[in-house]
């Protein structure tokens, strides 16, 4: 049975309820669309809708699924985890991974590589949906420094204490692994073993890169710009110490999304660089050895 086929047999034993109020609510009572239409920006309820949102099983702090989309053609070759929203104050980054299901969904014909793709759009829904929206989850923890690097108890508490200065936004929990979206993601990259993991942030307008492979020089007018890293990111554990090459694409506009023509530029320019240095390299597996990090100090 459906999510939705689901949600719409709860609400026809919903008596309580107008009829013509359940019609045109239940097709849509179990999704997320609403909420995120209402938050994110350049989302039209019929665009989530499209994306055909499955709950994972996982909930946030605050109780809210977490959806995922698998996107899985016959015989992939390649799998790809898209993650958005891992800050919740970064809007526009759940909203172009949604405008990217709808054109992951339709690949083009002459692909060399078939992709099986998994997106999470929004990983920090409770962040989303705070008034207003937050970077941080419901217990105050930045998810993207709450990933099990090594030496993290000592090194993600120095960084915070010393090189922040204690900022609330970007307190990395008590322990890695703490909060259940960061423990969420760090299960699908186990389960799912993607050779290719995108992280989609904003505002600074750049690509950042970690890990095996050549970077991409640049996905529509974002150029390569590697900025650092830091204790418990995601890159750092993907990329660096999981040998998972990780693109984080920092959009220029946290409340704004591109021009759709410049998504779907960035999204060619994505597949491109994936079949020229991840696919026709034979991909990466997960888990084989780091090199030794190129990025600036």
């Amino acid at each position: 049975m459906t999510v939705k086929l689901a949600g719409m047999l709860l609400c026809r034993f919903t008596f309580c309820l107008p009829a013509i109020y359940l019609i045109a609510t239940c097709a849509y009572a179990a999704s997320p669309c609403a909420e995120y239409a209402a938050k994110l920006p350049n989302v039209k309820r019929d665009l989530c809708e499209a994306a055909q949102l499955q709950p994972a099983g996982p909930r946030s702090v605050n109780g809210q699924a977490l959806w995922v989309r698998d996107i899985q053609p016959e015989h992939a070759t390649l799998r790809v985890l898209v993650v958005g929203a891992i800050h919740g104050d970064e809007l526009s980054s759940g909203a172009v991974a949604l405008h990217w299901i709808q054109l992951a969904a339709q690949p083009p014909l002459d692909a060399p590589q078939v992709i099986h793709w998994r997106f999470v759009p929004v990983l920090n829904p409770d962040g989303v949906l705070s008034r207003p929206p937050r970077r941080v989850n419901a217990h105050g923890v930045d998810l993207n420094r709450n990933f099990p690097t090594p030496n993290w108890e000592r090194d993600a508490k120095v960084y915070w204490e010393k090189r922040t200065g204690k900022d609330p936004r970007r307190w990395p929990g008590p322990k890695p692994l703490s909060e259940p979206e960061s423990r969420f993601l760090h299960e699908q990259m186990q389960s799912f073993k993607p050779q290719l993991i995108v992280s989609i942030h904003a505002p600074y307008g750049v690509l950042d890169f970690d890990g095996p492979s050549v970077p991409p020089s640049r996905l529509g007018r974002l150029y390569l710009d590697q900025v650092g890293i830091f204790p418990g990111s995601l890159g750092n554990y993907g990329g660096i110490h999981k040998g998972v090459p990780v693109v984080t694409i920092e959009l220029p506009n946290s409340t704004r999304t591109p021009l759709d023509a410049e998504m779907r530029q960035m999204w060619l320019d994505l597949l491109r660089w994936v079949n020229e240095r991840i696919a026709l390299q034979g991909g990466v597996t997960p888990g084989m050895p780091a090199p030794t990090s190129h990025r600036a100090p």
